[in-house]
């Protein structure tokens, strides 16, 4: 049995890159939900917020964002605040797989 270690690393390659847009997909899933004020007893809203508040980097979460617009404007939805640190978030993810891919990638 011969394994190629140039298509193991290919595949490697696109595997973490998958993964990547797979968390900022979820982020960006998360921000709509929040925009929409999506019922947060169903079962996926539930899902994809608690696996949005996983792959948030820490950084951008929403309990402590970068930058939170409820501060400036009173009553705000969170909206704002959610799709400027998601966002960020998921810009993020997107920069790590490609990077990842690159180095990973013969």
């Amino acid at each position: 049995m011969n394994i190629d270690v140039k298509s193991v690393r290919t595949t490697t390659a696109k595997v973490v890159w998958w993964i990547c847009l797979f968390f900022a997909l979820v982020l960006a899933a998360e921000v709509l939900l929040i925009a929409i004020e999506a019922n947060e007893t169903n079962d996926l809203v539930m899902f994809l917020r608690e696996t949005a508040e996983k792959v948030d980097l820490g950084l951008f979460s929403l309990d402590d964002p970068i930058k939170d617009f409820n501060e400036k404007v009173p009553n705000f939805s969170d909206t704002g605040t959610a799709l400027f640190n998601y966002g960020l978030a998921a810009i993020a993810w997107l920069v790590i797989g490609r990077i990842a891919d690159a180095v990973i990638r013969p």
